[in-house]
């Protein structure tokens, strides 16, 4: 549908760039086969491999949650910023839909174990998968506001759906770190940019259940319809087409989704199939990383991104799209430039490594992790320790949880 209502004026640009200048991600040691759980299902062997793109899935395991995942990715971005870049963080977003508190922000705790400069602003963000998104518009926003200060950004999530339902291939776990700033290393945001909100059930999680209720097929839809809708705002508030954009990212709770965005975005714009085509290539290195990780909600949009920038040879000064969607439903669509030299910011390595030392486990073990009795009842509870480095939550008392660094 087109909006001849919008009479919204284009931001002028901004004298100093804005955006990403520091990105890294962080996901479980354990992972499962998708054949080892759809041969357990009694599935077809490719039914998930083929039908929703994904390889292996993270499996957390009892000591990792959704701030673990986060410190860990955080803690990689801050390792590769100076004392004076760090005592410039003012504010931390923490994006995610798999809080562990209902109150106090698990940003708050990141804080604390990251040792960041206490004249800082901590809020935790939820919007189903959009959350990450609005955290990236408002530091974008605050960083405008005082170019001096960066903002560091947190999304976070571990998917839950219940052994042996239909969601369950689609699981996953893991977190994104982003340092937002002036004069960014990475990518610099373009202003333009189009959203819509609609109020719809296709997926949600009431506060007495542990994993999300999903309608599947109506959950497509709206996030198909949705994008077309953003596309038409962006483009005609933006005035860029298709073929201004290098590549197009999007969330990804399963590989094939995004897949099945970029065919109807192309199909909304009207452009033609073509062979080769550069931007499903793009598109392809955006998604390596999450079929063999699985779904990561708020984190799958900006795990693309980092896939893409490890992956592909050269992006300077190209533009490239990205297409947030959370369930209930908020959708964005938005854009942004590489930088000149970006390459030198990344951690190619760090990635690759983390991947390599993960450790595959059978259908029993992650049913036992999955299934992992966390006491309710304020008593004192040691957990296992599967983690030699980073963080991991030691121990709950008091119905307080307790992380370490190792």
């Amino acid at each position: 549908m087109s909006h001849p209502e919008i009479s919204r004026p284009i931001s002028k640009p901004m004298s100093i760039p804005i955006g990403i200048d520091a990105i890294s991600f962080s996901t479980s040691p354990f992972m499962v086969s998708l054949k080892d759980l759809a041969r357990a299902r009694q599935v077809e062997d490719d039914k998930y491999t083929l039908g929703l793109g994904v390889h292996q899935m993270a499996v957390t395991p009892p000591d990792q949650d959704t701030l673990t995942y986060g410190v860990n990715a955080a803690s990689q971005v801050l390792h590769s910023c100076t004392p004076s870049q760090i005592a410039q963080i003012h504010t931390v977003l923490f994006a995610t839909e798999s809080g562990i508190d209902q109150s106090k922000a698990a940003g708050i705790y990141l804080h604390q174990l990251l040792k960041l400069p206490r004249r800082c602003r901590v809020v935790e963000l939820k919007q189903a998968c959009y959350g990450g998104t609005m955290a990236l518009q408002m530091a974008k926003a605050l960083v405008h506001q005082n170019p001096t200060e960066s903002v560091l950004i947190i999304m976070s999530d571990v998917a839950r759906y219940g052994l042996s339902t239909l969601g369950e291939s689609s699981q996953g776990g893991g977190a994104i770190a982003l340092m937002i700033s002036a004069n960014p290393r990475i990518l610099a945001l373009s202003d333009a940019s189009g959203y819509v909100t609609e109020d719809v059930m296709d997926f949600w999680r009431p506060n007495y259940r542990d994993e999300a209720l999903v309608d599947g097929k109506y959950s497509i839809d709206v996030y198909l319809r949705v994008l077309k809708e953003c596309w038409q705002d962006y483009s005609q508030l933006s005035q860029l087409g298709f073929s201004d954009h290098q590549a197009f990212l999007f969330h990804t709770p399963i590989p094939r989704l995004a897949e099945k965005a970029y065919q109807k975005l192309r199909l909304t714009a009207g452009i033609a199939k073509t062979d080769p085509d550069p931007l499903a290539e793009n598109l392809e290195r955006a998604l390596r990383y999450s079929r063999i990780i699985g779904n990561c909600y708020t984190a799958s949009l900006y795990i693309g991104l980092c896939s893409l920038l490890d992956h592909a040879q050269d992006l300077t000064d190209q533009r490239i799209g990205f297409y947030s969607y959370g369930s209930g439903c908020s959708g964005e669509l938005f854009s942004g430039m590489i930088q000149p030299g970006y390459q030198t910011a990344l951690h190619r390595e760090t990635h690759t490594q983390l991947l390599k030392a993960r450790t595959l486990i059978d259908i029993t073990t992650y049913e036992h992790y999955y299934q992992f009795p966390y006491r309710t009842d304020g008593s004192h509870q040691v957990l296992p320790k599967t983690q030699t480095s980073g963080c991991r939550l030691a121990e709950i008392r008091d119905h307080q949880r307790i992380y370490e660094m190792v």
